[in-house]
């Protein structure tokens, strides 16, 4: 039975003594290590008796080691062996004093950020490379499922998945890019006018749409919005400790949470590019005949003549780049969770900048690809 922290001062003609008794433990300290510092303040000739003691821990010793001041030397006590090894790690460590470490300034600094700039970019590309190596493996094995065993693919997740990623964001695509064809068909319209060149602003906004506006449109909206969901969802089951659940059941989290996700995102960005196509194409219509008065028909016809079907062939072979890259960094960045919400935040933005990063990259390299190739 567990006994409350207590104290009694008794009195002696030579040195009085303070004998201690009950529990001093965390649970049963209460006020009694506040009394006996009161009791032992100002005086140095009190002997403590700690043998009457039934329980001590680092907070009871620490209470007597405060309360009897800087001049406590452990090795007075009146205690058991043990007792008194315990006051005195905790008077040792009480007297330490923190040790100050100087932030490194200047030239000095910046190596030392580089560095480890340097080192977490290092890091990064490995774990990069291992989850892409493990998403490849999962791949193969639904490749293989598909026809051996096509019942072993979860195709409501996938469907459900689509609905959401995808069909979702038709009406802001559409709009986005409506607005992306109407910009580039007013500067368009407005700088060639000063040549007499304005019906060339059909071509301009033909390729500008065709080539790179509908599938980067697409992409950054994808990127802001299914990147981060994929983030979050995944992230929050990680910290609830769904995702180490399924590992217990057997269960591969790239095979449940994972390729969903990309399935869903590969099947739908062509369809979303299509439909930011026909907006971006009907928003630069919109100008040009306000504008310029050129109609529908002249339009379409211009675009069929002198811009071609290849340069939408050319956009939309940007499209399963776009949407791997963007399901995988949001996966990636989900299953990096942590425990508190502070590492959801971080993860989902990060997932979000990321992503855009990427589909920057992405659609410069492919730019100059395309350039080599002359396409």
């Amino acid at each position: 039975m567990e006994r409350p922290a207590d104290f009694s001062l008794k009195p002696a003609a030579d040195r009085p003594t303070v004998c201690l008794t009950g529990d001093w433990t965390a649970n049963q300290l209460g006020e009694a290590g506040r009394g006996l510092a009161q009791a032992l303040s100002g005086r140095s000739d009190v002997v403590l008796d700690l043998r009457r003691v039934r329980r001590l821990d680092t907070a009871g010793a620490y209470a007597v080691v405060r309360a009897a001041g800087p001049g406590f030397d452990p090795q007075q006590l009146q205690a058991r062996p043990e007792t008194r090894r315990l006051v005195a790690l905790v008077a040792e460590a009480a007297s330490r004093q923190p040790t100050v470490r100087r932030e490194p300034r200047g030239f000095h600094d910046l190596t030392i950020r580089i560095g480890k700039g340097v080192m977490d970019l290092g890091h990064e590309f490995l774990e990069t490379m291992g989850f892409l190596g493990h998403l490849l493996v999962v791949l193969a094995r639904t490749l293989v499922n598909l026809v051996v065993a096509p019942r072993k693919i979860r195709w409501a997740a996938i469907v459900s998945l689509m609905e959401r990623a995808g069909l979702d964001a038709i009406p802001i695509i559409s709009v986005t890019a409506f607005f992306i064809g109407a910009v580039v068909g007013l500067l368009g319209a407005t700088m060639l006018q000063q040549f007499g060149a304005e019906v060339f602003a059909v071509e301009l906004i033909g390729i500008a749409v065709l080539r790179e506006f509908n599938i980067i449109i697409t992409a950054l909206l994808l990127a802001g919005r299914s990147a981060s969901s994929f983030a979050a969802e995944i992230g929050s089951m990680k910290m609830n400790q769904e995702v180490d659940a399924m590992r217990v059941l057997g269960v591969d989290p790239f095979d449940a949470l994972v390729l969903p996700r990309f399935a869903a995102l590969l099947l739908t960005i062509p369809l979303l590019t299509f439909v930011a196509t026909l907006a971006g194409l009907f928003g630069g219509m919109v100008v040009t005949w306000a504008a310029l008065d050129l109609g529908p028909a002249f339009f379409l016809q211009r675009i069929v003549d002198n811009v071609g079907v290849s340069q939408f062939w050319i956009g939309l072979s940007k499209a399963p780049v776009m949407a791997a890259v963007i399901a995988g960094i949001g996966c990636r960045q989900g299953l990096l969770v942590g425990g508190d919400v502070e590492s959801l935040g971080r993860r989902v933005t990060a997932a979000v900048v990321h992503a855009i990063f990427a589909i920057i990259m992405i659609d410069a390299a492919f730019a100059l690809l395309y350039m080599e190739l002359d396409l």
